[in-house]
């Protein structure tokens, strides 16, 4: 009989939530740091539209069609008992991936300027603001090389069941950038170059760090490397075929964030900035519970398939995708019911202002609903690689982006740049949708009774939390507490959140919504210092 996945999963999930929780954690931080240093200006629109540049290219091949591609085949060789075939093939790839990415840097900074023009060309009317975005995408294009090989670490980190330190290791880069804001930027003008470049070098000092602090744990695992070039090899082959139609289907959603930035930029000054900060937001939750679910699953589901356990592949997915809802759908909520003071506490200061608050909490609402497809997708996509088939999630991701840049052309026109956050949050939930139809066609079920009974009582609760919230930070800011105190406002917003929480977990147990009880019941371990007896190392 296949063995229940809900305790081993949500202990890794565990391990890499509250690593991932101190790096996004961090990630708000230097957002803070960020939006008073620069605001919504023209030079932080600059560094958006650049560093989104070399990060497209990243999502293409490193993070998205690598992880995809390689964590499954990986998975595969070392369950078969051969640790030296499983660090044969790890050397493999990283020189292949390493190779490849160095030549697109090369060519991204020989080729910055019509790249900048084609994703940027309305930044032309403005005075300087076109020279600065390529000057910075020259800067951070060698960002590619770094986290290619840091994505490729992590991925055999946690095939060997280590997610902690592979979680915390982009905090790194959110240190570097805090760094070079408070130390670096005012250097700047005395260096002649403009105050965001230091963000450009905190790119890079922040890549080189995660290479850093992965590799004395992939050292300690027994993995050395040297350049091994050998194109004939099987499974590297096997990656490559799966990165092919991955890498499509990854090119299909950075063709809607090309649309994207090209119809924000042609908003007003401001739009692309105000659209990062939203989604920077919408982006704790996805790092905390959607990455680190999703990290803990793919290795699980790898190793089943590769045994063609698929009993135990639909029962460890099935449970992926509860846990998943019965933590997204409450903080989506939550993101809807304080978006305003929370956008408020976080960046309110310095060169940001209240309009700017303003602006990002009507994107973060729209943005909001697509929390949780978002991060069922990073559930279910990988899925479909680990039962070596990367056509189906192509189509469905092709699909989605095609339905998403349609809504964003007409929705741009009546909303403005909240209608490409809303556009883009429908099109994540139809995507989350119709993968999850075709596994289930795939697999025979996916206790789909069940998790449609998990989905309304979470909703409920969800409801009754929101409305809390919503209510009580309302009564605290017009009749107790009113003023915009930084210290006022930390106290009007935890309170109503620390009320909300208490309001959803009785709600949850009233409900017996048993994946929330879960995740909980862990969360209060990890918080009590408790080890779990056989629990992955970090």
């Amino acid at each position: 009989m296949t063995s229940p996945p809900g305790p081993s999963l949500t202990r890794a999930a565990g391990l890499a939530g509250s690593a991932t929780m101190a790096s996004r954690l961090l990630g708000l931080v230097r957002e803070q740091v960020l939006a008073h240093a620069f605001g919504a200006s023209d030079q932080m629109d600059a560094f958006r539209v650049a560093f989104r540049l070399p990060n497209l290219v990243r999502d293409l091949f490193a993070e998205g069609a690598m992880t995809a591609a390689f964590v499954p085949t990986f998975s595969r060789v070392l369950a078969s008992g051969d640790r030296d075939a499983a660090w044969r093939l790890g050397r493999r790839a990283i020189t292949a991936l390493a190779l490849v990415t160095i030549v697109i840097a090369v060519v991204g900074i020989a080729f910055a300027e019509p790249i900048t023009r084609a994703f940027a060309p309305e930044y032309q009317a403005v005075p300087g603001k076109f020279e600065l975005t390529v000057r910075l995408t020259r800067w951070m294009f060698p960002f590619l090389p770094l986290v290619a090989v840091s994505v490729a670490a992590a991925g055999m980190l946690n095939a060997l069941g280590r997610f902690f330190v592979p979680a915390l290791a982009p905090a790194t880069f959110n240190v570097a950038s805090i760094a070079c804001i408070l130390l670096l930027v005012p250097l700047m003008p005395a260096l002649g170059a403009e105050p965001v470049v230091a963000l450009a070098i905190a790119v890079l000092i922040g890549g080189l760090g995660q290479v850093l602090v992965l590799w004395p744990q992939l050292r300690a695992e027994g993995f050395r490397y040297r350049v091994d070039v050998a194109p004939r090899d099987p499974a590297l082959r096997e990656i490559l075929l799966l990165m092919g139609p991955g890498t499509l289907g990854v090119a299909a959603t950075q063709f809607n964030v090309y649309v994207n930035t090209i119809l924000a930029t042609g908003q007003q000054a401001g739009a692309v900035s105000w659209l990062d900060y939203a989604f920077r937001i919408m982006y704790l939750p996805i790092g905390i519970f959607g990455v680190a679910i999703a990290s803990a699953t793919l290795p699980m589901v790898s190793a089943h398939a590769g045994r063609n356990d698929m009993p135990a592949v639909r029962q460890t997915l099935a449970h992926s995708v509860r846990l998943m809802l019965a933590l997204t759908v409450p903080a989506t909520v939550g993101l809807i019911a304080l978006g305003t003071p929370i956008v408020r506490l976080i960046y309110e200061r310095g060169r940001f202002l209240a309009s700017d608050t303003d602006a990002v909490a009507l994107a973060l609402a729209a943005y909001a609903p697509g929390l949780i497809g978002y991060s069922t997708v990073k559930v279910l996509s990988p899925t479909f690689y680990a039962l070596r088939d990367a056509r189906t999630p192509v189509v469905i991701s092709v699909i989605s982006v095609l339905t998403n840049a349609a809504l964003n052309v007409v929705l741009v026109g009546r909303f403005g740049y909240a209608g490409l956050a809303a556009g883009t949050a429908v099109a994540s939930v139809l995507n989350a949708g119709l993968l999850y139809v075709l596994l289930r066609r795939r697999l025979g079920h996916l206790e789909g009774g069940r998790l449609i009974a998990t989905l309304v009582r979470i909703a409920v609760a969800s409801a009754l939390m929101g409305g809390a919230a919503w209510g009580l930070h309302t009564w605290l800011a017009t009749q107790v507490l009113p003023g915009e105190a930084f210290v006022v406002q930390i106290i009007r917003v935890g309170t109503s959140i620390g009320a909300a929480l208490v309001v959803l977990a009785g709600s949850a147990r009233l409900l017996r919504i048993e994946e929330f009880d879960e995740a909980f019941s862990n969360v209060l371990r990890r918080l009590r210092g408790r080890r779990a007896t056989g629990a992955p190392r970090g």
